[in-house]
């Protein structure tokens, strides 16, 4: 008799309220196999990968039907910190499984709270740290991280615990080309050379359909696709029709070759601007001297590693810090957060979201500064193709979906600049693509749009500017090459 598969998933069916995330799911996992699981946002995903440590039903309350077996244990009559031994779990938002205060105590948290012997925590703590590529982040804070960091220690807190399966949701969507590059060849490393099964779920599968075995499409719940990511591709229609991404033979460029001549703005003055500011957090300086301005009618890319600055760039055009030398502008003037006239979309929805339901979140904003029902909530909700969810509640949407209903609340806002930071997390490309394209028509009236990403395709398709940030200072600024 041959050995069971490392997991094995028969017919499982998982429901919320009136909501059925799961039907009729099976599928299997070898030891050594990596397998990719695609499909649009919403499709139940995240449930799915709930549901292999066990957190549906011991920890989620759900119905639920089927089986789940992982190395030979009923995730249902076992409990989640046994079958933490044996699978681990990366959720899309790292944050989510943090719980301590730096680098080295959280990737240690793991063995130490399941009882591992003490001679091994080192050895575990630096084999994780390393092959998540943060061993330089081993004494920071955690709270000082940016959100490519905060995933991949996320990553090197579930190594530690040497599962034989892993399970990541979006582990590349915060990361950058270098990030991204070292988890998968590290987690290709662990299939093909230590036998781990590796499941991971993503919309940008390109990188991750090179190296997968298979390849699994859920929509609607039901798994309609299990194949080579070949032979998956090859089914245009079918790939068309879930909005999943192609595969591109040509390799990501380097961000430079994006960039061309310098934009000419001929006297508009522009929304918002950063005069030779420094910024950082406590005593440690993220920006370094940038000069950096938004003009009416622009999208423009803000790119570059994780930890360069990024994301502190949209907090002081926010108004939420202040330089510590030098100026931000917002419309002539220091900005005000309570003031609006700028919308920012943050790396993790969750920390947005406090309404019951969709339409409840997104109408808060303009009621709440007694603006005019003028149609923007349902603009705003048809732009992020909400209006079929308007009375669902926040907490039973996919994170894709939370990210939409955020944007969607700040377009409901209607403000000049809107700023989004990472907004493809969760996101199939027919999604993003959709939302993407509205906004990109509000630029037309006036409005500009801050793109914080790591997405080559996402700037490509529809930046007018490119900025590169590196360590704290801008590398690089023009225009899109093409688009000038």
């Amino acid at each position: 008799m041959g050995r069971a598969p490392t997991l094995e998933v028969a017919d499982l069916s998982v429901g919320f309220g009136d909501v059925e995330a799961l039907k009729g799911v099976t599928l299997e996992a070898e030891a050594g196999e990596f397998l990719l699981l695609t499909g649009p946002s919403g499709s139940g995903k995240s449930t799915l990968f709930r549901c292999l440590n066990g957190l549906i039903p011991h920890s989620f309350p759900a119905r639920t039907a089927g089986r789940v077996c992982v190395l030979g244990l009923d995730t249902r009559r076992h409990p989640v910190a046994t079958l933490a031994q044996r699978v681990g779990l990366v959720f899309q938002n790292p944050e989510a499984q943090f719980f301590n205060l730096t680098v080295r105590d959280e990737v240690l948290f793991g063995p130490l709270n399941l009882g591992l012997p003490l001679g091994s925590m080192d050895g575990r703590a630096r084999w994780a740290l390393e092959a998540a590529g943060v061993a330089h982040l081993e004494d920071r804070r955690l709270d000082t991280l940016s959100g490519g960091e905060k995933q991949c220690v996320a990553i090197a807190s579930v190594l530690a615990l040497r599962p034989s399966l892993l399970v990541l949701d979006e582990p590349t969507a915060h990361l950058d080309v270098p990030g991204a590059r070292t988890v998968l060849d590290t987690l290709t490393h662990l299939c093909r050379k230590e036998g781990m099964a590796v499941v991971l779920g993503e919309h940008r599968t390109g990188s991750v359909g090179r190296i997968a075995d298979r390849m699994l499409l859920l929509e609607g719940g039901r798994l309609v696709a299990d194949g080579s990511p070949r032979d998956i591709f090859a089914q245009r229609e079918l790939v068309r029709r879930l909005g999943i991404r192609r595969p591109t033979d040509e390799p990501e460029q380097p961000w430079e070759s994006l960039i061309g001549e310098p934009a000419r703005k001929g006297g508009v003055p522009p929304l918002a601007e950063l005069k030779g500011v420094e910024a950082g957090y406590d005593k440690r300086s993220v920006l370094r001297g940038v000069d950096l301005a938004v003009h009416p009618g622009e999208v423009v890319a803000l790119v570059g590693d994780n930890g360069a600055g990024k994301t502190t760039v949209a907090r002081l055009m926010a108004g939420l810090l202040a330089p510590k030398r030098g100026e931000v502008l917002v419309n002539g003037r220091k900005p005000r957060p309570a003031e609006g006239g700028v919308g920012l979309v943050l790396q993790n929805p969750m920390t947005q979201l406090f309404a019951e339901t969709v339409e409840e979140e997104v109408s808060f904003g303009p009621s709440n500064l007694g603006l005019p029902d003028d149609g923007s909530v349902r603009d705003a909700l048809s732009c992020c193709d909400l209006l079929s969810l308007v009375t669902r509640p926040v907490h039973r949407l996919s994170v894709g979906q939370q990210q939409r209903t955020v944007v969607a609340s700040m377009v409901a806002l209607r403000p000049r600049l809107l700023i989004l930071d990472e907004p493809t997390m969760g996101q199939d490309w027919a999604h993003l693509a959709g939302m993407m394209g509205r906004l990109r028509e509000s630029t037309r009236e006036g409005d500009a749009l801050l793109l914080i990403t790591h997405d080559y395709k996402l700037v490509h398709r529809y930046a007018d500017r490119v900025v590169l940030l590196r360590d704290g200072r801008v590398a690089a600024n023009g225009c899109l090459r093409g688009r000038a």
